[in-house]
């Protein structure tokens, strides 16, 4: 009985199995799903292109005829060498054609099956769980410090470095299907070639983040002070299926660039108008310069040191409890809200 861990799964797959030659992969992260079902296929066989080393099936077409796969996988390939079935699992049930091939393992052949969400009590994960022919992989959203991991391991790559606060915003706006993730870096890196280093106005330039217009409010919001419409405003946006990491990470952006800017204005004596001016900002990268002078004023920059501090760990506590994640990303911008109303403006 094989049953891998999210965590433990790249470790399994560059060791592999040698008795293990049915593979299920997993989970809710399909741009996970897809990268580790093509790293089981490249140690499978010598070319994933080769039509005649790899065929792909769908799920729905087994279950009309479970016989087929326990035939494609004895079919020896035309020259020769080792062959695999990849099979995109459907809506419908084929089991059926599963328990055929593991009563009697083809030679030479590798099979993995990928599939979505699936319930510790679903046939196609119990069968493939207890066969020690088989394997059946976990693939979830990574964590903050895998994507964080991941982050390094691309630039380092690429032969760059990042700095750290680009580097906290862009683990705070990724990680929801690693699919994206890696496409967000490769336009990240070529974005950023040349420079050497990777800042944060290369993240915010490149990186694209669709739901800003609708997380805005909600932003505004808590940084105002106002928990009633917060609330109301949270809602929506999960009403729209925004991941609440995304709320999070749009409420840790704001806060970042408000720090900044609190700092500038306490490290300098100077005007009212001199100010605006040495700061430079157009709404510090949140888009409504109005709301961001307002929050200037509430917010001190030590204040504002705990709040992204205390986002960026509820960020991190979602990705390690997502059925909470909503409830967490409420609790978190309700303290910020409640920050904001118990102190009085910044002198």
């Amino acid at each position: 009985m094989v049953a891998v861990k999210h965590h433990e799964a790249d470790r399994f797959i560059a060791r592999g199995g040698a008795n293990i030659f049915l593979y299920l992969v997993f989970g809710t992260d399909p741009g996970l799903v897809a990268e580790r079902v093509r790293r089981i296929l490249a140690s499978a066989i010598d070319d994933p292109k080769d039509p005649f080393q790899l065929l792909r099936m769908d799920g729905d077409d087994l279950a009309a005829d479970p016989l087929r796969l326990a035939d494609e996988a004895n079919t020896i390939p035309l020259f020769g060498g080792r062959r695999a079935v990849w099979i995109d699992a459907q809506g419908k049930a084929f089991v059926s054609a599963i328990e055929p091939v593991l009563n009697a393992p083809p030679i030479g052949c590798v099979i993995v099956i990928a599939a979505g969400a699936l319930k510790k009590d679903s046939a196609l994960r119990k069968i493939c769980e207890r066969d020690k022919n088989a394997a059946a992989i976990e693939c979830y959203p990574d964590k903050t410090e895998d994507i964080e991991r991941l982050i390094d391991a691309e630039a380092a790559a690429a032969g760059l470095s990042i700095a750290p606060d680009a580097r906290l915003v862009l683990a705070s706006m990724l990680g929801q299907d690693r699919g994206s993730t890696r496409s967000e870096l490769a336009k990240l890196i070529l974005f950023a070639h040349g420079d050497g280093r990777i800042r944060l106005d290369h993240v915010e330039a490149i990186v694209s983040d669709a739901s800003r217009l609708v997380l805005d409010n909600a932003v505004n919001e808590a940084f105002q002070g106002d928990q009633a419409a917060l609330e109301a405003s949270a809602r929506r946006v999960f009403k729209d299926f925004v991941d609440p990491s995304q709320l999070l990470g749009a409420a840790l952006r704001h806060a970042m660039a408000l720090h900044r800017a609190r700092l500038d204005i306490e490290g300098h004596e100077i005007s009212g108008a001199s100010q605006r001016e040495g700061r430079g900002f157009a709404g510090g990268g949140y888009g409504r310069t109005q709301d961001f002078e307002r929050h200037l004023r509430i917010w001190s920059s030590a204040r504002l040191a705990r709040v992204i501090e205390n986002v960026a760990a509820a960020i991190s506590q979602t990705r390690r409890e997502p059925k909470l994640a909503e409830a967490i990303a409420l609790r978190a911008l309700w303290t910020v809200a409640a920050g904001a109303k118990s102190k009085g403006p910044v002198r």
